[in-house]
């Protein structure tokens, strides 16, 4: 089964420029290692992430957008594959239950909710803590007292490749 990453993160206009160029070398380096990637399909780290996996150009790696509304036209331009789910913030569990690995990169309350449904799910989330937000936050910390382990710290596209290597 191909492996798909869960790109999670600050929305426009939150994601700065060094956030949204981070996250589109990221997504595009997973794209073409193989990795198909999952996103909230709009701005900030979302366009970022579809729009890495677009300029990797590779056939099998594909960009899965799940949006919050009901009209498949809100999505960003980069998205490949559109899911309008019409469930708003209810869309964040389709997003981490799509991914197999979630990687937060900043983060606001909705990050912040995803975040929390992978870790109920014990799913391995990877923060990248070179930017300010609740990825940075909660990095090598634990969400409650459950044995999942620690929500792993990064900074680099080559941390992250480690990771997710050592995984898969």
């Amino acid at each position: 089964m191909k492996k798909i990453v869960g790109i999670i993160g600050s929305s426009a206009p939150l994601c700065t420029h060094e956030m949204y160029a981070f996250t589109q070398n990221l997504s595009k380096t997973l794209a073409q290692r193989g990795y198909s990637i999952v996103c909230g399909g709009l701005g900030g780290v979302m366009e970022a992430a579809a729009r890495g996996v677009k300029e990797a150009n590779i056939p099998d790696s594909n960009s899965i957008c799940i949006i919050p509304q009901a009209l498949a036209s809100y999505a960003n331009e980069y998205c490949d594959y559109v899911i309008p789910s019409g469930m708003d913030k209810a869309r964040n569990v389709l997003i981490v239950n799509t991914a197999h690995i979630l990687i937060a990169i900043g983060g606001g309350a909705g990050t912040l909710s995803e975040m929390a449904l992978a870790w109920q799910k014990d799913k391995t989330i990877i923060a990248i803590t070179s930017f300010d937000g609740w990825a940075k936050n909660l990095a090598t910390k634990t969400i409650d007292d459950k044995s999942y382990g620690k929500i792993i710290p990064a900074n680099t596209i080559e941390q992250v490749q480690t990771v997710i290597n050592k995984l898969y």
